[in-house]
């Protein structure tokens, strides 16, 4: 994926949830480290809230939408609670008003989860709330795949060479 061409392959997207993978790993060893410090009833609360605003209230539309087209409020819920910035901004507020905490943790944690685990990152309201093939972008896809790119790579270096 670049700046001209908003997409990934099968591998990228398998490389971007891995990344999101090692973070899970690096947030797990430090909640074990300490361990005895969390504030586990937080830390539920923390990582549940998330889904409770953002994305149950969407999926009950959903799931009960003869259309399967909801409003554009669900998404903007859903994209606000499961973004970085917010649970930054969370995260800052309670640091400020409560303290810091190691429970804080249970955001990055759940971000991170829906990120590798499942593959959900924010939603384009051009999709269905829930995951489902867009028919353009299964087109678009593979056709993408019917490409030879190390072929035509090598024809591009074979060009430049022959000047």
């Amino acid at each position: 994926m670049d700046a001209k061409n908003r997409f990934d392959t099968k591998v990228t997207f398998a490389l971007i949830r891995i990344e999101y993978l090692l973070f899970i790993f690096v947030i797990l060893y430090f909640l074990s480290i300490h361990y005895s410090e969390v504030r586990w009833g937080h830390f539920v609360i923390f990582f549940v809230i998330i889904d409770v605003i953002g994305y149950l209230p969407g999926a009950i539309a959903f799931r009960y939408s003869k259309t399967k087209r909801i409003s554009f409020m669900y998404y903007i819920s859903y994209n606000f609670t499961h973004s970085f910035i917010t649970i930054l901004a969370v995260s800052l507020l309670w640091c400020l008003w409560i303290g810091p905490e190691w429970a804080l943790l249970a955001m990055p944690l759940h971000l991170c989860g829906d990120r590798a685990l499942f593959g959900n990152f924010i939603k384009p309201f051009a999709t269905f709330f829930e995951p489902s093939p867009h028919p353009a972008f299964s087109k678009f896809s593979s056709e993408l795949s019917l490409l030879d790119i190390n072929s035509e790579a090598e024809k591009g270096v074979r060009h430049v060479e022959k000047r």
